[in-house]
């Protein structure tokens, strides 16, 4: 996309002034159609951000990330360390996914669907706009001296956000620990859980210092996101640009004039308003072409739509479009780069779905004790001990656990045989086993026994295990 000769706004971004200092940003207050779609994409977002942690799908919450114990919870399915390579295959995908769109429609995540632009954009900036007013207000309110109505204001303000701040954090916990833990230790009160509480405090905290203070400098500064868009993005890419074909003309923009006729003094249709850039929350002006300062927020296009419909003229002077669009007048399609990333993306998600579908809900583990090798029976039976891991992925106890050979005859004997062995809803039992085989049964001094897990009658899991014998049997 054309670009202006004057690129010195490129050497900084548009939050720092000449001083290199925080240049606070006061947006103005958007409204458009677009403005009003991204309400409702943000409200089913937030809805399903705080609901998440508390529905349950079989007894397993929805979206669980608990660190501390390595498990999580996603879309219901449990994932335990053992199942670490499912979790990192989906997190490809969701990769792979962002980088598909991104190629495509730009940075239209970070515009529609970021938490941190949900609920700067639509939670705490909203609640400024009705305490302090729009733009202008909240400038004037800015260099006001603190008199009683700004100390009220911001007060009144702060603590707002502190509320809502501790309220996500809560939310934010509960995706940590569990819903379940975090309704218990609420109702226990935090001096009974400090070890949970102070961390509660440090999110609060954390979520205040963004929300209140460090605002698009997440977007701008700490986000990784944006440089991705010079890799990227290309000429092909569907983005919030400025057409300034349109826009320009042939002799550049001009202020608005009552009955000029601006085609024949060579002016593009673009009146120096100056609107898209005071409604930026990132405080760029668009006209000057792809920025990573951009989120793809749209607020621009509904504000210069209502410029151009309030003096009869074509909207979409900045709109969706690729630069080729612009340029050429070339409709979006798929290109090779595209047509690649969907391949790895259905590739992947295939083999996501198989690894599901073979997945166990009982995951067993018999390894040899370390540093035995085998014993002699009476009646030429040979003997060797095992440890054995079972671990439950279900929210059921499995009862009645035993175990049973394949194809060998033998018999599998419990250390601890006085109870029946069980395993506990999202737990595990351990212990030691013997696995004792006539001589007649083995072939060599190495044997792979294929041992069955049953809960009563019914063959919940199958585990291999090595079996050692005198060389003198071969």
């Amino acid at each position: 996309m054309e670009t202006p000769q004057n690129e010195s706004f490129r050497d900084s971004i548009g939050t720092l002034n000449e001083e290199g200092k925080r240049a606070w940003v006061y947006p103005k207050k958007p409204s458009g159609r677009y403005y009003e779609k991204r309400k409702i994409v943000s409200y089913i977002l937030l809805a399903f951000l705080f609901a998440a942690p508390f529905i349950k799908i079989n007894g397993n919450q929805f979206l669980m990330f608990n660190i501390l114990e390595r498990r999580y919870n996603i879309f219901g399915f449990p994932f335990w360390p053992q199942d670490f390579y499912l979790f990192v295959i989906s997190m490809i995908i969701g990769v792979v996914f962002i980088a598909l769109f991104t190629v495509a429609f730009g940075r239209v995540f970070c515009g529609w669907i970021c938490p941190q632009t949900i609920f700067m954009e639509m939670v705490f900036r909203r609640i400024e706009y009705w305490i302090d007013g729009d733009r202008n207000k909240q400038r004037k309110l800015d260099k006001q001296k603190w008199d009683a109505e700004k100390i009220k204001k911001r007060l009144f303000k702060w603590f707002i956000f502190l509320i809502i701040s501790f309220f996500i954090a809560n939310v934010f916990l509960a995706y940590l620990i569990g819903s379940d833990n975090l309704l218990k230790y609420i109702s226990e009160g935090p001096l009974e859980h400090i070890g949970t509480f102070l961390p509660l405090i440090i999110f609060t905290a954390v979520f205040y210092f963004v929300f209140a203070w460090f605002r698009e400098q997440v977007c701008i500064i700490a986000c990784p996101y944006g440089r991705l868009q010079g890799v990227l993005l290309d000429n092909k890419s569907i983005i919030v640009a400025y057409d300034h074909k349109r826009g320009e003309g042939e002799n550049g923009r001009k202020k608005f004039r009552k009955n000029e006729d601006r085609q024949a003094l060579g002016h593009g249709d673009c009146i120096d308003c100056f609107q898209c850039v005071h409604v930026c929350p990132t405080n760029i002006d668009i006209r000057n072409g792809t920025q990573l300062e951009c989120i793809n927020c749209t607020a621009c296009i509904d504000e210069c739509d209502h410029i151009m419909e309030s003096i009869n003229l074509p909207k979409g002077l900045i709109r969706y479009a690729s630069e080729d669009e612009i340029e050429r007048k070339e409709k979006f399609k798929l290109t090779p780069r595209m047509k690649g990333y969907i391949a790895v993306l259905t590739i992947l998600i295939g083999i996501l779905i198989g690894l599901l579908l073979l997945r166990n809900d009982v995951e067993a583990r018999i390894l040899r004790l370390p540093g035995q090798l085998y014993e002699h029976k009476e009646g030429a039976i040979i003997s060797n001990v095992f440890t054995y891991k079972l671990v439950n992925k279900t929210t059921k106890n499995i009862q009645d656990i035993n175990f049973k050979l394949r194809k060998h005859t033998g018999e599998i004997k419990l250390v601890s045989a006085s109870e029946k062995l069980e395993v506990p809803e999202q737990g595990l039992a351990e212990g030691t086993l013997f696995i004792e085989i006539n001589k007649t049964e083995l072939k060599g001094d190495k044997n792979k026994l294929t041992v069955d897990v049953y809960s009563g009658d019914q063959l919940i899991e199958t585990t291999t295990v090595n079996f050692l014998a005198p060389r003198s049997y071969n």
